[in-house]
């Protein structure tokens, strides 16, 4: 790993912004910077176009709120997550919006060719200068059946050649392939090379890059590298700590961050009163069971979920499930978000909000920066 760690670090002269677009700040009595995952989720009797209107709608209030970014993550072959084409979700989020951050949490590396993420992420940093983040993981977002079809013909490509592929990307991204490289002659467009060009002035700024993670291999290579990392805390909280402790310990100093910064994905939803909290989350919950048990689809109704009849086994799950989504009126999430953020040493939390309908996450969001008293 160390050979492309090295290569990465040696192609990363373009970020020079000391952690500009990464370092978020709190606002209103919040502990650290607020952000939004939005899975852009589909709920029974609605459809993908509502959910991207809700989309829009969503990264519309964070913006007006103060939330410092708004990612989407890839996901295949789940009828009730409509983010499958991050880079399509964000170039009309960002025709929609005009301050917020928006970026991928994240794009699955192993599932496409390097260049091809370089070209979609030039492209909407064209689109929406300095508003861009590229978040990576190495997982496919889906089931091995799935995994093979996005990657047909290059079945060889996998998790294990995640630090190759990102070395191979970030040469892509800054135009840095050395001569005699087999791919010196190729050049990521909107990418730097129009920088070089005769006349040209393409600005030589990127997105910088984030690595995701639910367990400790990205960890490592994040700290390594000197990058951001992001930790999947919404379904992996077993590993939070652990993963931290290694990000920061592999932490080296690098020209896009001088010390490690790292953000935590948490499951959270506020309401009015803590049972329409509950009731909420429930369809979370279902849609969970569902998709551990190979019957993944919509997201069910609070109604449906109240009336599903939970096996021992289920149930076990449900509990163990909901005891790490914050949940319940908009005092106790926040201080379920404070204590979060204290037992962690997060430097930013970034929010999902499971439930069945779009108003439900909307009024969430709008209470929880109520709750810290976020601008807007």
């Amino acid at each position: 790993m160390s050979g492309e760690a090295d290569e990465i670090r040696g192609s990363s002269e373009t970020i020079r912004d000391g952690g500009d677009g990464i370092r978020g700040t709190a606002l209103g009595s919040a502990p650290v910077p607020l952000s939004v995952l939005d899975l852009v989720t589909v709920g029974a009797g609605h459809t993908a176009s509502g959910a991207v209107r809700t989309a829009v709608e969503l990264a519309r209030t964070a913006e007006r709120r103060g939330f410092h970014r708004y990612w989407v993550a890839e996901h295949h072959s789940m009828p009730g997550v409509a983010s499958s084409s991050p880079a399509v979700l964000l170039a009309h989020l960002a025709a929609h919006t005009g301050r917020i951050r928006l970026g991928s949490g994240g794009v699955m590396l192993p599932n496409h060719a390097p260049l091809v993420i370089a070209e979609q992420f030039g492209t909407l940093e064209a689109m929406a200068p300095g508003r861009i983040d590229l978040g990576l993981g190495r997982a496919p977002g889906t089931d091995g059946a799935t995994a093979a079809a996005l990657r047909r013909g290059r079945h060889h490509e996998g998790a294990d050649e995640f630090p190759q592929q990102l070395a191979e990307l970030t040469r892509f991204l800054d135009d840095s392939f050395p001569d005699g490289h087999p791919y010196a002659g190729i050049h990521a467009v909107p990418g730097p090379v129009q920088a070089t060009s005769p006349g040209g002035v393409q600005s030589a700024h990127r997105p910088p890059l984030w690595l995701l993670g639910s367990s400790g291999f990205s960890a490592r290579l994040a700290g390594s590298l000197g990058l951001p990392f992001a930790f999947a805390h919404h379904f992996s909280a077993a590993h939070t700590l652990p993963a931290l402790d290694l990000y920061r310990a592999a932490f080296r100093p690098s020209e896009v961050l001088a010390e490690p910064y790292a953000l935590i994905g948490v499951a959270a939803l506020a309401a009015e009163d803590e049972q329409e909290a509950r009731r909420q989350v429930m369809t979370g919950a279902l849609s969970m069971v569902r998709l551990r048990t190979g019957r993944p689809g919509l997201v069910p109704t609070p109604e449906e979920a109240e009336a599903y009849p939970f096996q021992e086994a289920e149930r076990r799950f449900v509990d163990s499930w909901l005891g790490n989504v914050v949940h319940g009126t908009p005092d106790a999430v926040r201080q379920g978000l404070d204590d979060l953020a204290k037992r962690t040493g997060a430097d930013e939390l970034m929010i999902t909000a499971n439930a069945h309908g779009g108003a439900a996450r909307l009024r969430s969001y709008e209470l929880i920066a109520d709750a810290y008293g976020l601008p807007g």
